[in-house]
């Protein structure tokens, strides 16, 4: 793969990371409950926005770990036992996303009135999307890790 189109995947993480984290740093001014709430009570009042952010963690490692596999490729070390780690902690990142966003499920339950079914449909299109990437990352991994095997087992035939 050329180095011009590994810059561009890991300039597209980091502008990934850079929109999810001014969302998250955002979006909290925005709501109609906080719209004129000081930031103390904003940030500190809320259980929910705290259950965020803590949640938040292991998609922001994924994107560093993303990034390093990225920067693997471009050194021409994709098949290295560090890559397939990266694989490793990227999917145990999005099963833990998985279970941070189930257990949000608490949250709907003591929702006043309305809001828990949009509070439901985006915990669904949460889960969905975080389930694809656990399963991509686990299939790369085993193959990452064959190839692994295979190479270094090319390396003492000699």
């Amino acid at each position: 793969m050329k180095r011009s189109s590994i810059f561009i995947l890991q300039a597209a993480v980091v502008v990934l990371g850079l929109a999810v984290l001014a969302f998250l740093l955002g979006e909290p001014h925005l709501e109609g409950r906080n719209a004129h709430a000081t930031p103390f009570e904003v940030y500190f009042k809320d259980p929910l926005l705290a259950y965020v952010y803590l949640a938040s963690v292991p998609f922001f490692v994924a994107l560093y770990q993303a990034f390093k596999v990225l920067g693997y490729a471009g050194q021409n070390q994709a098949f290295s036992p560090a890559a397939v780690h990266a694989l490793r902690t990227i999917k145990y990142c999005a099963i833990a996303m998985i279970g941070f966003t189930l257990f949000s499920f608490v949250f709907v339950a003591f929702a006043e009135g309305d809001d828990g079914p949009p509070g439901v449909m985006m915990r669904l299109l949460v889960i969905f999307p975080t389930i694809v990437v656990a399963a991509a990352a686990a299939m790369f991994e085993r193959v990452l890790q064959n190839a692994v095997d295979i190479k270094s087992e090319n390396d003492f035939t000699v």
